[in-house]
């Protein structure tokens, strides 16, 4: 380590999206001008609890989390993961209706995540959860373990090979609710007590990563295939379209009212603390 050096601790999923978007900082293709990342990977809802607890610099967290954590940390204007039209899927073995759901034991990837809160959002504040690891939510399902479940990362795209049906696509929910405003899924977030300076070095960095990876899409594609768990590359490819694009680069305005309004509308209903005023950096 070069005297002078400064570590920034990066928590992110080992999901091909998060790795697609920090492909320049992972492997060195960026100057970073004295700061060195150590990446920390681990399942959204353990980087949740992290956060909760203010243990790493800078983090991904799910959008539902940062109600939580905006005392220690501020959201980066990069990094968001928003579902266009589309987001976590709530899926079963046999075909259902909504109405047919309530009442039912529904999966979820972890009580902290936005798909948590969307499916109270949409089904209600008393639908009966279960929490489970992503990775065991759809298995879960086709086993009978439970009536239903809501999947996130890449099984929205194979769910039907598996030969589940889709009951609510929440990012479509979400969209038709707001008129025409996207999910917000994730964010990355910096901790408040790094320093103006430091937080704006982070926040140009962060967002050159993902301007890199969109520039070299093919190279960081490439890096990102090894994160995607045996998916197919045509679908590893859908996928990273779909959560990292011109909305990662910047939320935009559209980004940054969707966001408000989720965890206003959470408060609302008493499942998160709020109103929360958000602020952006970078």
């Amino acid at each position: 380590m070069s005297t002078g050096e400064t570590i920034i601790r990066v928590g992110h999923s080992p999901d091909s999206d998060d790795a697609f978007m920090f492909h320049a900082l992972t492997n060195d293709k960026i100057d970073t001008g004295g700061l060195r990342f150590v990446h920390q990977l681990e399942d959204i809802q353990t980087l949740n609890k992290r956060a909760l607890a203010g243990e790493l610099e800078v983090s991904a967290v799910s959008i539902h989390a940062f109600a939580y954590v905006a005392d220690k940390y501020a959201l980066l204007s990069s990094g968001a993961s928003m579902g266009e039209g589309y987001g976590p899927k709530i899926v079963t073995r046999e075909p259902m209706t909504v109405e047919q759901l309530k009442g039912e034991t529904i999966a979820v990837p972890g009580t902290m995540t936005s798909a948590y809160l969307a499916l109270r959002l949409a089904l209600g504040k008393d639908t009966p959860v279960v929490q489970m690891d992503f990775n065991a939510v759809l298995p879960a399902v086709l086993s009978g373990e439970v009536a239903a479940g809501v999947i996130i990362h890449e099984g929205q795209l194979y769910y039907q090979d598996k030969g589940l049906h889709q009951v609510l696509d929440l990012g479509v929910w979400w969209n038709e609710q707001t008129g025409g405003l996207p999910l917000p899924l994730g964010g990355n977030v910096v901790r408040k007590d790094l320093g103006e300076e430091l937080i704006a070095r982070i926040a140009r960095l962060v967002r050159r990563s993902i301007e890199y990876a969109l520039d070299h899409r093919e190279e960081a594609l490439a890096y990102a295939l090894t994160y995607a768990r045996d998916l197919d590359p045509a679908l590893a490819d859908r996928f990273v379209g779909m959560y990292v694009n011109q909305r990662t680069v910047d939320y935009g305005p559209e980004g940054r009212k969707a966001v408000q309004l989720f965890l206003d509308r959470g408060a609302e209903l008493g499942l998160v603390p709020g109103p929360l005023p958000i602020q952006f950096v970078g």
